[in-house]
């Protein structure tokens, strides 16, 4: 009787355990949308600037599913550069753990061993969820100075290897899988974001070149073991797609692409990017279609200079279209006080924003060099949704066939981004769309 109660205990334990194992996915039930310093401030971001737009997003955007602020590369260098990264003469800030922590310089509430908690505190008390950049490994550093792992008898030397280290930036090295210590550094690591109050951590040199499976699976148990609710996003792109399985199982949301900037021809790529990956989305495990450089951007930024975005007003429709219909993450690159009425409209459109959080069955249903369309149910059985995209010059009308989405008889079409019922069509609908533009619209069977 003992023997079978021990067996029935084991037997428990590993049902909960695989059942907690899963439970990080119900933490993103829809696409993760928020501000990430990296479009406007680079690796110089401050507290400042964080909190400003902040309060922005309080304001104006909560409302409409907004909430993470995320504060991108080297928080804890207080002498880094635009334009670049200075790994010059970099003044790094760390424990004596080997974890870096915030630069007081720029972060001036993380003074006294607070770290970013009472910034996590001020934008909690909004309502708010904070998440911050990290790169994978362990600090260079940290391994020159022997610092201990804590809670271990090791030290940053007996984990560490120089192989596979970052190509563009040489902060960290390799952490070893399996090494004593090893796991123990990322359980320390989070254990410390933890206490932060940490709800969002984007990992860097994750996916590409090298897609490191087995830093993936330590980071994924470091988070795990917290308790604390803190979404995963690895970083950058492309994932290899021959990894979409392990990647689905350990993160909330991966790259498809490598940086993504303010110019037609990557926004065009995309077309073909998520197509490739439209068959690993799921609940809380999104492909990440990169950040989202609208609004006012490079104000510090690693490349280009102080502007407003180069997408064209229809260019920019394409991208909020897209991602809405492909469900990707949201999250918005410019500096969010200085957007301008066109901006806040692409951001609060109810419409819109209801495709990328309640669609299903998203799928394209044409991509060639002139043309796509995608489309999506809605939800309930009656409605579809529809996108359509010229990839052209000229303007031209985009022909979508009603019966390849279950419209058989009349089928009232409004358009999303207005609001306006354009009438009702049978067999055909063909909106005439602008260069580089799209439309998006909600087909009632």
């Amino acid at each position: 009787m003992k023997q079978l109660c021990t067996l029935l205990l084991v037997v428990l334990g590993l049902g909960l355990r695989a059942q907690s194992k899963g439970d990080f996915h119900k933490w993103a039930a829809s696409p993760p949308m928020g501000w990430n310093s990296w479009d406007c401030f680079g690796p110089t971001v401050t507290e400042a600037e964080v909190k400003a737009n902040a309060d922005y997003m309080a304001k104006h955007l909560k409302a409409y599913g907004w909430e993470y602020v995320v504060v991108d590369i080297r928080w804890y260098i207080s002498n880094d550069k635009a334009h670049g990264y200075n790994e010059t003469n970099a003044e790094y800030n760390i424990d004596e753990y080997g974890r870096f922590i915030p630069a007081v310089n720029r972060f001036p509430s993380a003074a006294g061993g607070k770290g970013f908690k009472p910034l996590a505190d001020y934008l909690h008390s909004k309502g708010l969820k904070f998440g911050i950049h990290m790169m994978r490994g362990i600090p260079v550093v940290a391994v020159k100075r022997g610092l201990p792992i804590k809670g271990t008898k090791v030290t940053a030397k007996d984990i560490y290897s120089e192989e596979e280290q970052c190509k563009w930036l040489k902060d960290m090295y390799t952490i070893v899988p399996g090494k004593e210590g090893a796991q123990e550094y990322y359980n320390s690591l989070f254990d410390m974001y933890a206490s932060w109050g940490l709800d969002f951590v984007k990992v860097d040199d994750l996916s590409a070149p090298i897609y490191h499976a087995g830093e993936i699976e330590m980071i994924r148990k470091a988070i795990d073991r917290t308790g604390r609710k803190i979404l995963l996003s690895t970083s950058p792109g492309e994932t290899p797609i021959a990894q979409g399985e392990h990647i689905q199982q350990h993160a909330n949301m991966w790259r498809t692409v490598d940086d993504f900037w303010d110019a037609w021809e990557p926004l065009n790529a995309h077309f073909e990017v998520f197509e490739r990956w439209n068959k690993w989305r799921a609940t809380g495990a999104w492909p990440d279609g990169d950040m989202l450089p609208l609004g006012r951007i490079g104000i510090r930024a690693e490349r280009g200079n102080p502007r407003m975005t180069k997408f064209t007003k229809d260019e920019q429709y394409t991208l909020m279209t897209l991602w809405s219909i492909f469900r990707s993450p949201l999250m918005f690159g410019g500096n969010l006080p200085d957007n301008d009425p066109f901006t806040l409209s692409l951001l609060t459109n109810k419409n819109v924003l209801a495709v990328l959080k309640n669609s299903s069955n998203n799928k394209p249903l044409l991509n060639d060099a002139e043309k796509a369309i995608w489309t999506a149910d809605a939800p309930g059985a009656s409605a579809r949704y529809v996108a359509v995209f010229n990839k052209a010059t000229d303007r031209s009308k985009i022909t979508v066939d009603l019966t390849q989405i279950g419209g058989a008889k009349a089928c009232t079409v409004t358009d999303l981004w207005t609001g306006k019922v354009l009438g009702k069509f049978t067999g055909t609908f063909s909106p005439e769309i602008n260069p580089h533009g799209a439309g998006l619209y909600k087909i009632t069977l």
